[in-house]
């Protein structure tokens, strides 16, 4: 045997017929498992013999296979590869067959300390082009992750989730190290007895384990029922055509009088629920293909119609009519013209709602505000689809005191966990200082021709969360329904961004740029500190480079969870004395069994506890 570094900590035993190569790497690295006790073998070897997986005749074409953690989901392989059969030894346990003959390719057991792991076919230099679901199997055999995040956002659609308990939600998002829940809003936009009080029960219960709840806005569509209302605001398309586009129904907010109504609306919203903030997602125009599509090309209603004539001289409308001198030189200066003016209004119209939303937030109490935002820096084609320009918005996020969130376009889904980097590269020049970045995962099916799975899951999804981690300060997923059940154990440790290093004496190095769940048995200190901080079995670690240390005393708990960013945390005179940080109010849930819940104000402050 061999040892080899992985990542600066994780020491990886092989036998001398494997390799460690780039994908068990991005494997490990991507999840924080803990691979010192790992053994790895791949196809035939003499090693791969002893240990029992042995040819047995014949060989099988692999294209298609079925994964025990999800027998369902289809896995295809980009390229088929022909191998050997394999027997397998008794006590293994086989994760992954050829889909039609059952033919083992991917397999593991205990050998004491050790976990044995064999794959019949290499995994490929991702780490999942053919095996998406190896960080599931190791656990399962006994690796574990290091380090946890606490600081997930996840978006959540209670359409989805009609007949499940609040309790059971909150529970399991919080073991996956969500942080705020992002709700969508417009199903509660009208007064409903019956809804409002399903709303407030799931408020209730995440706030019971400190995670936020934030109210997630997605104009030009306000709701069904405002839709139905108010047939003389609706948007138009290039088409005349009221703007019923996919799931949303585009109200027109140039509109002065729709524009009061909405405020009205989003008014009583905010007043009815215990928020903890509002994201103002998505306010800008539709869509993807941009002008080529005059069915879902928006905005075409009369006011944007007088507005721009007015401007120009030009109807929009003209563009569409091949009996107009406009028809003809569309794709000319005319058509710049209408496109430059389309992202002057989405502009126009965020900055307006921005400065409701503001006044509406500091009215409530301070609540945070956050801007979900499509990326034109890396697909610049979405200004012009759009309307969207994120370096004339992120000036005004700055203003109003607001987060952004760059949500990766559909047409970059397909480029690999690696683009977020890149994102990260290019908004850097253009945020001010103070605006807090995030990256918006979309966790969908992809339109693309995208290998092993459709969807984003397994090593896949963790990829992009820990790249998503590295690169920005928040990652939120969308949407908390679309996450697969394989998935959620693995969420917490992929999105951690942290590194620890086992020290002399069993003390570990904790080093991560946000505050992070560290496994742990027994009494701890933390950089010489009695530490009386912990969360479903783990260690809460403030941001930074942190020692932890067995100890001989016994600290009771003092708190159960907390949301905020933890500055300092001192023992004075029989007290605890913390100093945190949070941009919505944070949330303490005390030790002692009851949750007894204390909400502390935004911003940064020192409160004191016993």
């Amino acid at each position: 045997m061999h040892a080899r570094g992985i990542s600066g900590f994780l020491i990886l035993w092989l036998w001398s017929g494997a390799q460690a190569d780039g994908g068990w790497r991005r494997v490990l690295e991507a999840t924080g498992l803990d691979g010192r006790r790992l053994v790895l073998l791949e196809g035939d070897s003499a090693e791969a013999r002893a240990a029992g997986f042995v040819p047995e005749g014949g060989r099988v074409e692999v294209r298609s296979v079925r994964d025990t953690h999800l027998p369902s989901l289809e896995i295809v392989w980009e390229k088929p590869v022909t191998l050997p059969r394999f027997r397998v030894p008794e006590r293994a346990a086989v994760f992954t067959r050829e889909r039609w003959t059952g033919a083992p390719l991917a397999a593991g057991f205990r050998d004491g300390e050790r976990v044995v792991f064999w794959t019949a076919a290499p995994i490929g230099e991702r780490g999942y082009e053919r095996y998406p679901y190896l960080a599931q199997a190791l656990m399962e055999l006994g690796l574990a992750p290091r380090a946890e995040t606490r600081g997930l956002w996840a978006f959540f659609d209670s359409s989805y989730r009609l007949r499940a308990d609040p309790e059971y939600l909150a529970d399991r998002w919080r073991r996956a190290g969500i942080g705020a829940l992002h709700v969508a809003a417009w199903h509660y936009w009208e007064a409903d007895p019956g809804r409002d009080a399903w709303l407030r029960n799931l408020i209730g219960a995440c706030h019971r384990r400190a995670i936020h709840v934030y109210a997630w806005i997605e104009f030009p569509h306000v709701s069904e029922a405002f839709w139905s209302a108010h047939p003389q605001w609706r948007e138009k398309t290039a088409t005349g055509q009221d703007a019923h586009l996919d799931w949303r129904k585009l109200m027109n907010l140039a509109d002065a009088d729709c524009a009061a109504a909405v405020e009205a609306g989003l008014r009583g919203l905010l007043e009815r629920f215990d928020w903890d903030g509002v994201n103002l997602a998505e306010l800008y125009f539709e869509s993807l293909e941009g002008y080529l599509n005059p069915a879902r090309f928006t905005p075409f209603n009369e006011r944007v119609r007088q507005e721009f004539r007015a401007e120009s001289g030009i109807d929009p409308a003209d563009f569409y009519n091949p009996a107009s001198r406009a028809y003809h030189v569309r794709d000319a200066a005319p058509m710049r013209r209408f496109l430059d003016y389309r992202a002057r209004l989405a502009h126009r119209l965020q900055v307006e709602w921005l400065g409701r939303v503001r006044r509406m937030a500091d009215e409530r109490g301070g609540l945070d505000l956050v801007l979900t935002h499509v990326d034109d820096r890396f697909d610049t084609a979405m200004r012009d689809n759009l309307g969207a320009d994120a370096a004339a918005l992120l000036p005004e996020a700055a203003r109003f005191g607001a987060a952004f969130l760059v949500e990766d376009p559909a047409t970059i889904w397909n480029l690999g966990p690696e683009r977020y980097a890149e994102l990260a590269r290019r908004y850097a020049p253009i945020t001010p200082a103070g605006v807090m970045l995030g990256a918006d995962i979309n966790i969908v099916e992809r339109y693309q021709d995208v290998y092993p799975t459709r969807q984003q899951t397994g090593g896949e999804l963790f990829q992009l969360l820990h790249w998503a981690a590295r690169s920005f300060p928040q990652v939120a997923i969308y949407f908390e329904n679309s996450i697969l059940g394989p998935d959620w154990r693995l969420l917490g440790a992929a999105a951690a961004a942290a590194q620890v290093r086992e020290l002399d004496g069993g003390e570990l190095e904790v080093e991560s740029p946000r505050p992070v769940a560290v496994a742990w048995q027994g009494c701890a200190m933390v950089d010489g500190q009695l530490w009386p901080l912990w969360s479903q079995g783990k260690l809460l670690i403030p941001a930074g480079r942190r020692r932890v240390a067995p100890c001989a005393d016994s600290a009771p708990p003092v708190l159960e969870d907390f949301n905020g960013n933890i500055l300092k945390l001192e023992q004075l005179h029989g007290m605890w004395r913390l100093e945190y940080e949070s941009r919505a109010r944070a949330i303490a849930v005390l030790a002692g069994g009851r949750r007894e819940v204390r909400f502390f104000p935004p911003g940064r402050h020192q409160v004191w506890l016993r």
